[in-house]
């Protein structure tokens, strides 16, 4: 069938979140992988989630049979969905292949996951997000296929429901762009070399979608907005202008809405306008209305719905619906056909601030959670459709709510305001290098130090002392004996293991920015605010509403409390403000770089007390430096001043004898090197174990001179790493950086992991460690 006249519905969103209001598919996949249900139910309870969802969201004002609800539903990651969907899977796991060409449920979950020897695919963040997505590994000979079956099916459930549903799919250039080349690709290969192969593909996949019903379907394409990735943005324009223009002249498909989230269009939309797709989105919070066009562009634009996205679908502010509205409005000056969307899917929101009854109330006032802004939409939409008159109310309530959180005690503090006015240049300055690294050989540690990177497993026994200190069930004494407890047992199993710089495990902290949320004043925390991170794991980002301070010490005494145990080093362990910033839903009503500095003070006076209770080595997390880089080149030299300016700022009152570490996840760690050589760390630990140590080729290239510990256990999969697969990674570490600089560790922290694998990981690390140093030993006393 073809569907290419259906008129696009005047009001959607981009996506909702997948794992339920109170994480059921997360409870319902982890049940399977634990053999707690089977493969029925867990489908059973997936299709429950889903009806639940086209029912609130129609309840919420999008239309039943309009295709305005979205199906944006996974059991993992939507980028392995559309991979698994074109049959873009490594050789390694070509074994999983159906008899239909096809890959299934379990097919998908290994790949995600690992499985034995063969490794899961490579994970990352999603543009400047805080969600992780697999990478793709395509190389010149794989293989495409068209499987759609899944995507189809979802389509005809909800027709089967009374919803005509719009399906969503990562498009093929943004698929193409983020993938990496497959193992033993030449060096000069890309992934968007093979386009051509890929569209036909495609192809099939519309045409699948339209005979189950679809006339509407969602190609997703950020990568037209960004322009950090590894390919040259030229041949990104040209590969868009290929891929529509085949796409668009197909018959046998569905209209095509080609959503590009995360920021500006700018040349991509003269690009999208030429082709013959049927709407186009429009990033209006992160961008901006188009300027002056030339004529062939503006001619496309007047053929083809313009989406506005003027709802903020990355943050949970209320927001200035009357900006909003106006901007959708003049979106007519190019087409007689607009649209009001969010700016980008709801995947980033938690559902709903009416779950939230602890959160003060004027407050909440000012939120919109993802069922907020669905409503908001369809109040929009109204708008455009009967005028401004209609929405009065709502506009005029949401201006209201500006004003109030404007006057509101606590947003501005004084006293806060005067401290970073007195800041000196010098007060983020510690003395050189080689100096830090005189004051601290006394820590006398041996060459290719190990350690792990903070948290140990939490278990059942931890999450419930937890929540039975919430209720009131265990008072806060019984509560500190669990927790040290629980210290002097992860500090025993680190040195029954041999590790040499030792950590406190981090059981008292429900998560490395909430812990430090509920601490400091000018934040709030949510009690069902989830939001999913990657896969089954979720995050509760908190709140940054207000001006930010320390009322007491945040860390000390656990710190303090786990160095009176062992004779080893154990590391005192903050985050950083950039990961501070970037793991909560931050206030918009002023600068980034303003809130990073406050949250560095409060850093710094944590760090002044870690030292007075003499921890000599500090950690500073900040595995999100590189997740909010800007997307667009000239925002990044801006972006890179202030957050390395503020981690400066927490770590610039260090004494030479103290030892500071970060730990960055996903860094991507070329793409920032000069950023992290400026953060002047002592040591940094990185992701690199998913990538096979491609890390350590930048790091040599880059003549980094300080300590480095590229991961080599990644702690993001349930399979134990081999003592060869460890060694043979260290090795190709210890071949690019000396060993005086070398440190060895996971690639994060553990506490998603049970103890049984971590044991049995670590075990390893260190057997492979130790026969490193001896080599190394062995080659330097015979030279």
């Amino acid at each position: 069938m073809t569907a290419h006249h259906a008129s696009f519905p005047t009001g959607t969103i981009l996506g909702y979140p997948r794992i339920g209001r109170r994480r059921e598919l997360k409870r319902a996949v982890e049940a399977y992988w634990a053999g707690r249900i089977d493969r029925a139910e867990l489908e059973a309870r997936a299709a429950g989630l889903r009806a639940a969802t086209r029912g609130r969201l129609a309840a919420l004002g999008l239309g039943r049979e309009d295709s305005s609800i979205p199906e944006s539903s996974s059991y993992y990651d939507h980028v392995l969905d559309a991979a698994l969907a074109v049959g873009a899977v490594p050789a390694r796991f070509e074994r999983l292949r159906g008899a239909d060409g096809g890959f299934d449920l379990d097919a998908e979950f290994t790949i995600a996951r690992g499985d034995g020897a063969d490794a899961p695919l490579e994970m990352t963040k999603w543009f400047d997000s805080n969600y992780h997505y697999l990478v793709p590994e395509i190389g010149p000979d794989t293989v495409f296929s068209a499987n759609g079956g899944r995507i189809a099916d979802l389509v005809r459930e909800a027709r089967a429901d009374g919803y005509l549903t719009r399906p969503t799919l990562v498009g093929p250039v943004t698929l193409l762009a983020l993938a990496k080349p497959a193992e033993g690709a030449p060096a000069d290969f890309r992934p968007i070399d093979r386009l051509a192969d890929l569209l036909p593909v495609y192809a099939a996949l519309l045409a699948e979608l339209a005979d189950a019903g679809a006339a509407w379907v969602q190609l997703d394409e950020p990568a037209l907005v960004s322009e950090s990735l590894p390919d040259d943005r030229g041949r990104l324009l040209a590969s868009a202008a290929a891929a529509y223009d085949d796409l668009g002249a197909r018959d046998d498909r569905p209209a095509i809405f080609v959503a590009a989230p995360y920021g500006d269009l700018d040349d991509a939309l003269a690009v999208l306008a030429a082709t013959p797709v049927e709407a186009i989105g429009l990033d209006l919070v992160r961008g901006s209305l188009p300027g002056a066009l030339d004529p062939a562009t503006e001619e496309g634009l007047a053929g083809k719905t313009l989406v506005a996205g003027v709802v903020d679908g990355h943050n949970v502010w209320r927001g200035d619906l009357e900006r909003a509205f106006a901007h959708a409005e003049a979106l007519r000056s190019w087409s007689g056909s607009v649209a009001v969307s969010t700016s980008t899917s709801l995947l980033h929101v938690p559902h709903d601030v009416d779950d939230e009854s602890g959160l003060d109330a004027r407050l909440a006032g000012w939120l919109a959670f993802a069922d907020q802004k669905t409503a908001q939409v369809a109040a929009l939409a109204r708008g455009l459709v009967e005028g401004r008159d209609a929405i009065a109310d709502v506009l005029d309530a949401a201006s209201e709510s500006l004003r109030d959180r404007a006057s509101a005690p606590g947003v501005q503090v004084p006293s806060v305001r005067d401290r970073l006015g007195a800041l000196r240049d010098g007060d983020a300055v510690r003395v050189p290098y080689p100096q830090r690294v005189a004051a601290q050989a006394d820590l006398a540690l041996p060459p290719l130090p190990t350690t792990t990177i903070g948290s140990f497993p939490q278990t059942s026994e931890i999450r419930r002392a937890r929540a039975r200190l919430a209720t009131g069930e265990l008072e806060q004494a019984g509560y500190l004996a669990e927790m040290r407890d629980e210290i002097e047992r992860v500090i025993r199993l680190q040195e029954r293991l041999g590790l040499d710089v030792l950590v406190h495990g981090e059981p008292e902290r429900n998560d490395m920015v909430q812990y430090f949320a509920e601490l400091l004043d000018g934040f709030a925390v949510t009690e069902h605010g989830w939001v999913q991170s990657y896969g089954s794991r979720c995050t509760r980002p908190s709140i940054l509403w207000g001006d930010v301070s320390r009322p007491a010490p945040m860390t000390t005494s656990w710190s303090a409390f786990a160095q009176s145990l062992t004779g080893k080093p154990v590391k005192g362990m903050l985050t950083g403000p950039v990961t501070i910033l970037a793991w909560s839903f931050v206030r918009d009503d002023q600068p980034l770089g303003d809130t990073a500095r406050q949250v560095a003070l409060a850093l710094r006076d944590e760090v002044a007390d870690l030292e007075a209770a003499a921890i000599r080595i500090i950690q500073v997390d900040e595995p999100a430096l590189r997740e909010l880089l800007p997307l667009k080149l000239v925002d990044q030299a801006g972006y890179l001043d202030w957050s390395v300016g503020a981690f400066r700022l927490a770590t610039g009152g260090a004494a030479a004898g103290t030892q500071v570490h970060t730990h960055l996840c996903y860094s991507e760690f070329g793409v920032v090197i000069d950023a992290i050589r400026d953060l002047d760390a002592d040591v940094t630990s990185i992701e690199a174990a998913r990538s096979r140590m491609e890390v350590v080729d930048d790091v040599a290239a880059s003549g980094f001179s300080h300590g480095i510990g590229p991961g080599v256990y990644d702690i993001h999969s349930p399979r134990v790493p081999s003592v060869e697969e460890l060694g043979s990674l260290l090795e190709r570490a210890a071949a690019a950086i000396p060993a005086d600089r070398l440190w060895v560790n996971p690639d994060c922290g553990l506490k998603t992991r049970g103890y049984d694998e971590t044991v049995a990981s670590l075990e390893h690390l260190l057997e492979a460690a130790h026969a490193v140093r001896e080599r190394l030993a062995a080659v330097e006393t015979a030279g």
